[in-house]
Formats: structure tokens, C-alpha cells, sequence
């Protein structure tokens, strides 16, 4: 009788990639941090609602009015001495005129809030400054985020743990990541809806009597949507600067000095390089026009005599976005192919 050696059966993963995500959901949920954080940005609204509250002041008809006299009268001043130096005859003659003694004065550069004290909130003059302020903040808060929560993964050590119920380290990873990203535009979401609504309620109790120009809306529409991805961006390159490193601490030491070094550096030696600064990029991204960036231009003319000017370059958010998009594939990517291919204890 001879025996005959049966193979082990393979082994099958546990679940779909379905329930690995809402395990990982319930991980995400489950962190201090995450709660905390939650718990930090409704006190930091109403804090600011209160400071708001108390800055600004709808002005009363006798103060509107005495206001206006005293823009109007600053227009008229400014115009006289302005055409003094118009008529001024040691005036350089190669110089512009706008160089030289500054544009008009008039309504738009004289706005009727520097007399007003204190001023009325203005929904159309801070309504996109406060969208790209916001999303500053909540990209900052999501790196945090992003970087935290698989931090806690390597430092709890849950991440090894984690495959013996799931070996196919890719579909851990693909599910923490798409976790990452939910999470973090689900933040730059509430953040961008929180400010609207203190805008929305200052305007109402301590606003200007100014109408909203045309196109207001699409303009702060697209600035928190740029917002909200830019909030997307942070969190992923959290988490995946995190992941390569296996420490927040560490993660969150080298983002500080990339930006407080690095950069600056860069800005120094390097000035034609701007255009590739991650904090430049981001700030392209969110502002409705894009960023102007200048840097030095000097050299030679033809008589060898040295000339002096410089360069202006226009990043736009579609630039900036593609360029952060390839950062931020290449931070995740690095980091799930070493996952996937090193030992792990």
C-alpha cells in the first residue's frame, strides 16, 4: 500500500476588497487623532466666528455717509498732487508716468473700508482670499492626517499583524491609500463649507451694503474646489512620505525641512527653479489666476556693459496641478513598491 501525498490547498486571502476597505474605514474612524481633530476645527470656526464678530461692524447711515466724504476728499487730494507731478518739469522723461507719480486715484484703489473703523465685512472683497486661507490651513491639517494614520500603522506595529488576514500586500496598501484620499477631501469638504457659512452669516449680521460682482461665484466655486484637491494632495503626500520612512516624526521633520530649507535655498541659488517649489505649486493651484513668479535677469549688451531685469513667469493652476500630481504618484508609489517587495518585523 502506498501513500499518496495530497498537496496543501492553496491559500485564499480573507475577504474582498470591499470589506478590507470598511476595515480600514473603521481604523481611520477609530484614531484619536481623527476625533480630536474634528473636535479642533468646530472650536477654531466658532473661535473665528467670534473674533469676526468683534472686528467687523455694519456701518450705521451717518457713518457710511461721513465715510464717503472723507474717500472723496482723499481722491481729490490725491489727484492734485498727482498733477503736480505731471506738471513738474524735473520730471525724468524716461521714466513712465505710472512709475513716476502712480496711477489715478480713484474709488477702486481707495476703498470706502479704509475709512471705516471698524470695518464691515466684505463677502466680495474676502470671500476667495478666505476660500485660498482655508485651504492652506486644511492642507496642512491633512498631511497631518494622512501622515498619522499610517504612522500609527508602523508604530503599533498593526501593519504586520494586518497580513495575516490579508497577504496581498498590494490591496492593503491600493485600500488605505483610496482611504487617505477620501478622508482628506472629505476635510478640505467641511472646511471649505465651514467658511462659506461664516462668510455667509458675517456677511448677513456684520457685512457691507456692496453687491457681489459678476462671476463672484464661479471664481469662489473653483477656488475651493482647487482647495479641495490641493487638501488631497497634502494627505496623500503625508502618507506616502510617511510610509516610506515608517515614522511621523520623521515625516513630518523632513517636510519641515524641505520647506523652511530646502526651498529657501533653492530661492536663493536656484531662482529659475520656482516654478518646480511644491509650496509654490500649491499656492498656483488655489489662487484664481494662477502665481506670478520674478527672478533676476542680468547680463551683457552688446557693448559688454552690464544690464539689469528680470523675469516674470506665469504658473498656472494646471500646471501646478499636474506637477503635484506627479509628486505625489511618485511619494505613494515608492512607497506601496517597497511595501509590497521588503521584509517586514
Amino acid at each position: 500500500m502506498s501513500a499518496v501525498l495530497t498537496p496543501p490547498p492553496p491559500t485564499v486571502p480573507a475577504g474582498t476588497f470591499g470589506g478590507l476597505l470598511r476595515a480600514e474605514t473603521h481604523r481611520f474612524l477609530a484614531r484619536r487623532f481623527i476625533r480630536v481633530l474634528l473636535v479642533v476645527a468646530l472650536v477654531g470656526w466658532v473661535a473665528a466666528l467670534v473674533i469676526s464678530l468683534l472686528a467687523f461692524q455694519s456701518p450705521s447711515p451717518e457713518r457710511l455717509a461721513d465715510a464717503r466724504a472723507q474717500q472723496q476728499e482723499s481722491i481729490q487730494l490725491g489727484n492734485q498732487g498727482r498733477q503736480q507731478c505731471l506738471d513738474d518739469p524735473q520730471r525724468p522723461a524716461d521714466v513712465p508716468v505710472e512709475d513716476w507719480c502712480g496711477p489715478p486715484a480713484s474709488e477702486e484703489n481707495t476703498p470706502l473700508s479704509l475709512f471705516l473703523d471698524p470695518a464691515p465685512f466684505s463677502f466680495a472683497e474676502d470671500g476667495v482670499d478666505g476660500a485660498v486661507s482655508v485651504a492652506a490651513v486644511a492642507a496642512a491639517l491633512a498631511f497631518l492626517v494622512g501622515s498619522m494614520f499610517v504612522g500609527a500603522e508602523w508604530s503599533s506595529r498593526s501593519m504586520v499583524a494586518l497580513l495575516f488576514w490579508e497577504t496581498r500586500r498590494p490591496r492593503v496598501m491600493a485600500a488605505k491609500v483610496l482611504v487617505t484620499a477620501v478622508a482628506a477631501a472629505a476635510l478640505g469638504l467641511v472646511m471649505q463649507a465651514l467658511w462659506l457659512g461664516l462668510a455667509t452669516l458675517l456677511q448677513a449680521v456684520a457685512g457691507d451694503d456692496g453687491s457681489l460682482p459678476d462671476g463672484f461665484w464661479p471664481e469662489l466655486l473653483g477656488t475651493s474646489g482647487r482647495g479641495v484637491l490641493l487638501t488631497v494632495f497634502a494627505g496623500l503626500l503625508g502618507f506616502g512620505l510617511t510610509n516610506l520612512l515608517r515614522n511621523t516624526g520623521a515625516a513630518t521633520g523632513v517636510a519641515f525641512v524641505y520647506v523652511a530649507i530646502a526651498e529657501t535655498a533653492v530661492r536663493a541659488l536656484r531662482p529659475s527653479w520656482q516654478p518646480w517649489l511644491l509650496t509654490n505649486d500649491a499656492a498656483a493651484l488655489v489662487l484664481p489666476h494662477g502665481l506670478t513668479l520674478s527672478w533676476p535677469d542680468n547680463g551683457l549688451d552688446a557693448q559688454g556693459n552690464p544690464t539689469y531685469g528680470s523675469i516674470d513667469y506665469l504658473l498656472t493652476s494646471g500646471q501646478s496641478a499636474l506637477w503635484l500630481a506627479v509628486v505625489t504618484v511618485v511619494v505613494v508609489g515608492a512607497g506601496v513598491v517597497l511595501f509590497s517587495r521588503r521584509d517586514l518585523h
